[in-house]
């Protein structure tokens, strides 16, 4: 049973509605929240396990649909000026925040660096850490802190963090982020607005997750050598297991990670989920599992059994919540089907 599919975008009226700012601010009325924006006050926040003074920003620049969709999920595009978007990411056309993107520029389909941020007269940053910002490439916090130019890290990757790191489960650092921008922003009720509708959102898949023993799964993202898979610090983990899954490769305390075929082999998985990007379609991946000997005969191969998520269902961002949605109704049927065949 294999599911191929545009994923079903069910956001509420908070999270995908392109509102300018000001506007928002005005309907939503109180005055400290519009004191706070119009006079671009500071506000300390955490940065991974650092405490950081910022400035409202007004000129953002965003790495990956994540960290975009986050500040679109909040109503902050006037604030952003432009995204980075690397080739694996879907286009940003199949986005709920399609219109938001077509109002900020597209600065580049590389990694992020730090010359593109400076040649947009960047006050803010947002990325993740070896996800975006990289000792090796040169574009870390403490680099644009030199810079001037102020940064945000996805919590979920700050468990490794030199020097401040922070753990978290990979949901809950979504929400964490969410909360986190909306201090900086100073629109924190708008954020736990969002955040209160992902909650009960996903709370509703925990309620109907099948019975019985977790069905083992794997997440395959890549590689033919040795596959490149999704460990424990990244969403897809909860992903599978809020659903009734079991991460086979849940125990691995890192993020995306290589593993070899023979314990992939081991694991024996019921159920692979496929890491769809814009420049590796699930097709060629389906193909190459089902014509390896590494893999041919895995029980999810044999009964055809993929599930394809969306590149930006799969990283830390808001169309998690859609990717966990989904794989927790094919979960479903999948157990079903099990059940019907017992």
């Amino acid at each position: 049973m294999t599911a191929i599919r545009t994923a079903p975008h069910r956001y509420g009226a908070a999270a995908p509605v392109a509102v300018p700012l000001a506007l928002t601010l005005a309907l939503t009325g109180c005055g400290a929240q519009v004191e706070e924006t119009a006079q671009a006050d500071t506000v300390t926040v955490n940065r991974c396990g650092e405490e950081v003074e910022y400035t409202t920003p007004s000129n953002a620049v965003v790495y990956e649909g994540g960290s975009a969709d986050k500040m679109f999920a909040l109503g902050l595009a006037d604030h952003v000026h432009g995204y980075v978007m690397p080739p694996a990411n879907p286009p940003v056309t199949e986005s709920p925040w399609a219109d938001d993107y077509a109002q900020v520029e597209f600065l580049s389909d590389d990694l992020l660096n730090k010359e593109v941020v400076v040649d947009a007269g960047a006050d803010f940053v947002v990325a993740g850490w070896n996800s975006g910002f990289s000792d090796e490439r040169g574009i870390t916090p403490e680099i644009l802190d030199d810079l001037g130019v102020q940064s945000f890290m996805h919590t979920e990757s700050c468990y490794n963090y030199p020097g401040f790191p922070e753990r978290v489960e990979p949901f809950e650092g979504l929400y964490t982020d969410l909360e986190r921008l909306g201090d900086i922003f100073g629109v924190r009720e708008r954020a736990d607005g969002v955040v209160a509708e992902y909650r009960e959102r996903v709370e509703a898949v925990r309620a109907e997750a099948p019975e019985g023993d977790p069905v083992p799964v794997f997440l395959y993202d890549s590689g033919t050598d040795q596959p490149f898979t999704a460990a424990a610090q990244v969403p897809p983990n909860d992903i599978i297991r809020f659903a009734g899954g079991e991460n086979v490769f849940g125990d691995l305390d890192e993020r995306w990670t290589q593993v070899s075929w023979e314990a992939v082999v081991d694991a024996a998985p019921e159920v692979i989920i496929i890491l769809d990007y814009g420049d590796q379609p699930a097709e060629e991946k389906i193909e190459f599992l089902t014509t390896s000997p590494h893999t041919s005969e895995l029980p999810a191969v044999r009964s055809e059994s993929f599930f394809v998520l969306d590149y930006n269902e799969g990283i830390s961002g808001p169309r998690v919540v859609d990717g966990l949605e989904s794989f927790a109704e094919y979960l479903r049927a999948h157990a079903a089907e099990a059940e019907d065949a017992a």
